[in-house]
């Protein structure tokens, strides 16, 4: 009887199984052997693909940003894209949790993240914004989502009301967040994102208008240029 065929070893294999077990168990649980394991290979097959564990975990990172629509960013004005494509990367990283602290670094060589990055600071700089300022916008809108992707706020409160009840008095309903964890985390996040673009329409509003003032020339102008860092 002929031995049964393993399933071929792809990246994007060894990439959904990284990817799973670290949502599973987290970041410290991922290794050449473990993984190996897990595809019921031997190790040393993994390195054909990946040379170091850090090449495999940008290759995982860059699999989760490249699940975010960028369609928006191209396709409608720049507040309502702003919050479509900032809804969609926080759900991608939301889905894996474990993964953030990997994946909110900025792009380096990842395709995906470069993608994004182009696409984003490419967008907001067709609609108006000046280099300059579309870079610190994509500054911005990284910082916010990344750090709302990292944790829990509603979950760090115990669900002890003797924890509060002496010492903190306007905690004293803190030991329900917990358990309203969906519900507030997600309401904070709607509430930032509606805040900050509204504070971006103020600002895009004011530099338009500076823009269009005259100004008087200046010999020796300071560089205007900007990149993004999404």
């Amino acid at each position: 009887m002929p031995r049964p065929r393993s399933p071929l070893l792809s990246r994007t294999r060894i990439i959904d199984a990284a990817l799973a077990l670290i949502d599973a168990e987290g970041l410290a649980a991922l290794s050449t052997r473990r993984l190996a394991l897990e595809l019921g290979v031997s190790g040393p097959s993994l390195y054909n693909h990946f040379p170091t564990k850090e090449d495999l975990l940008e290759a995982v990172a860059d699999s989760v940003i490249a699940q975010v629509d960028l369609n928006a960013m191209t396709a409608a004005p720049w507040p309502q894209a702003l919050g479509t494509w900032a809804r969609s990367y926080h759900a991608a990283l939301t889905a894996h949790p474990n993964l953030v602290p990997i994946a909110g670094h900025g792009p380096g060589r990842r395709p995906s993240a470069l993608r994004m990055a182009d696409t984003v600071y490419g967008a907001l700089v067709m609609a108006g914004w000046p280099p300059r300022e579309a870079t610190r916008i994509g500054a911005l809108m990284r910082f916010f989502v990344i750090g709302s992707a990292l944790g829990s706020f509603a979950a760090g409160f115990v669900p002890d009301p003797e924890v509060y009840a002496a010492d903190y008095p306007h905690l004293r309903e803190a030991h329900l967040l917990a358990e309203r964890r969906q519900s507030i985390d997600e309401g904070a996040f709607e509430l930032g994102l509606t805040a900050l673009i509204a504070g971006l329409r103020l600002q895009f509003s004011e530099t338009t208008q500076s823009e269009s003032s005259p100004k008087h020339i200046n010999p020796t102008p300071e560089g205007s240029g900007g990149v993004s860092t999404v």
